[in-house]
């Protein structure tokens, strides 16, 4: 006798795979007015996920605030370059954070692991460590991380319906065996 399994359900903030495609869309346009929509549903959704919100939806709604504040034009450049490197440091903490064993690896390491640039963990050492850097470097380093985040992160969620042209199918599936660590625990 076969005996169906149920459908393991999970509870979520996000009212269906509409609002979440929209969201993320929304997050990704670059119309500060849509991407601050996004914001604001992201913020629901804190409220209502709590500590359970996914860390690369954390750090992307982070990423695209700082980029809202800074085509505002509200915050002067210390400010800015403040709020980004905040974001950019709790990004690489939280990532590499999943990462780590019982013996401590080298954040460098880490982020090779998993495909993030080396110069974004030196960039997020000089701004725990050392001398603040240029709000240039800073807006370079956002980019790149929400670039990271839209590849490795929301494309995977939307089945890859929004990768980059160009793309091929073997270099895909490349890309999901190198990561599919992100897919398992460092998400959830």
């Amino acid at each position: 006798v076969r005996r169906r399994l149920k459908p393991v359900q999970t509870v979520v903030a996000w009212r269906g795979r509409a609002e979440w495609d929209q969201v993320m869309v929304g997050l990704y346009c670059g119309d500060s007015r849509l991407q601050q929509d996004a914001l604001d549903r992201v913020s629901a959704w804190k409220s209502r996920y709590g500590q359970k919100m996914p860390l690369a939806v954390d750090c992307t709604a982070e990423l695209i605030r700082c980029k809202v504040l800074d085509a505002s034009g509200r915050l002067k450049s210390h400010e800015l370059i403040l709020s980004y490197g905040l974001a950019l440091v709790r990004f690489v903490n939280l990532i590499t954070e999943r990462k780590q064993k019982s013996a401590s690896i080298p954040l460098r390491q880490l982020a090779r692991e998993v495909d993030i640039p080396v110069w974004v963990v030196d960039l997020r050492h000089e701004l725990t460590h050392g001398k603040l850097p240029r709000l240039a470097l800073c807006r370079k380093g956002c980019d790149v991380v929400l670039d990271w985040l839209r590849k490795m992160y929301w494309n995977r969620q939307l089945g890859n319906n929004l990768c980059e042209e160009g793309e091929n199918e073997e270099e895909e599936q490349e890309e999901m065996v190198a990561n599919a660590e992100l897919d398992s625990n460092a998400w959830e």
